[in-house]
């Protein structure tokens, strides 16, 4: 008998190894059979009750190769014992070089729990706390799971003692740099290659919120960051673009508001509104969540102190 399997979405390199050694190691837990793979395409022959083994077995390690982004000699070796192939219960998701990314603290994991139960999630609290990035990574293991068909991450394009019209190049090159820290964090989860077939296709987007105006986002993870600089006006167009099975998660510190006039945020003004509304989460982030160089919490509370003197 002869069956052929196909590879799809899986940088094969990450799935065979170096030099094939993980594939040739999986192939010799199979010796009635006789294996040849060519690119993304792999012909087995031998007898039907082996080969259904050998598709079973290899199916799970695609699927895990595609979560973790590259595999080690143990989770062969895991897989072949029909065990449950080094999955980290933890894990969100795996990212670049095996990677393993964690909720680490209580309200990263509170934002994780909150994304299962919630369709619209504020993720509030100051910089450095990993609002943002724990939220990618819901978005990224989401699109794996096939729970949802795209990423969408979204920015307002609110200058920071820039002027964006002086800034050089064309339109795309004046707002990349406010996005940059979206697609730094999806460069830790999504292999290069990857992410740029999925930006491509557009099953990565990353936008200004202005480009939100108009769309009905369904079936998709959407992500607002650094909403501190919208204005009421401007959320309430957001958030009225959630279309069937969306999840949206909106992410802000209100000690860091980049507007001429600071009162005209709407972020804490929009959470006052919905408090009290079902299928709405609010995780409040603090000083106890921040995962930089430990310098950044002794800096926020600098600042707020000064604040709170002016």
């Amino acid at each position: 008998m002869e069956r052929t399997i196909y590879i799809e979405h899986i940088d094969p390199r990450a799935l065979f190894g170096t030099g094939n050694n993980l594939f040739q190691r999986f192939c010799h837990h199979f010796p009635k059979l006789k294996v040849v793979a060519r690119g993304e395409e792999i012909k087995i022959q031998g007898p039907e009750d082996e080969i259904a083994i050998f598709e079973e077995r290899f199916t799970l390690l695609m699927a895990l190769a595609q979560r973790k982004n590259t595999l080690a000699e143990a989770d062969i070796t895991t897989l072949l014992q029909g065990e449950c192939a080094g999955d980290d219960p933890q894990a969100l998701v795996y990212g670049n070089d095996g990677k393993t990314i964690r909720a680490r603290t209580p309200n990263q994991q509170a934002l994780a729990a909150a994304y299962t139960h919630n369709d619209l999630i504020f993720a509030l609290g100051p910089a450095g706390t990993g609002k943002t990035y724990t939220a990618i990574a819901l978005a990224v293991r989401a699109l794996k799971n096939k729970e949802v068909k795209r990423i969408i991450l979204t920015r307002p394009a609110v200058e920071a003692g820039e002027r964006l019209g002086f800034l050089p190049g064309d339109m795309k090159e004046k707002l990349d740099p406010y996005l940059q820290p979206l697609y730094d964090a999806l460069h830790d989860m999504i292999p290069g290659k990857k992410l740029q077939q999925y930006m491509e296709e557009g099953t990565i987007q990353i936008a200004p919120l202005a480009y939100m105006r108009g769309r009905t986002l369904d079936n998709a993870c959407v992500i607002l960051d650094e909403a501190q600089n919208t204005n009421m006006g401007q959320l309430k167009m957001f958030l009225t673009r959630m279309g069937c099975n969306a999840k949206f998660i909106v992410t802000g510190d209100a000690t860091q508001i980049d507007l001429p006039k600071k009162s005209d945020s709407g972020l804490l003004k929009a959470a006052k509104l919905l408090k009290q509304t079902t299928g709405i989460a609010f995780i409040h982030f603090d000083e106890r969540d921040m995962v930089r160089h430990p310098l950044v919490k002794t800096i926020v509370k600098a600042f707020e102190r000064g604040t709170e003197g002016d």
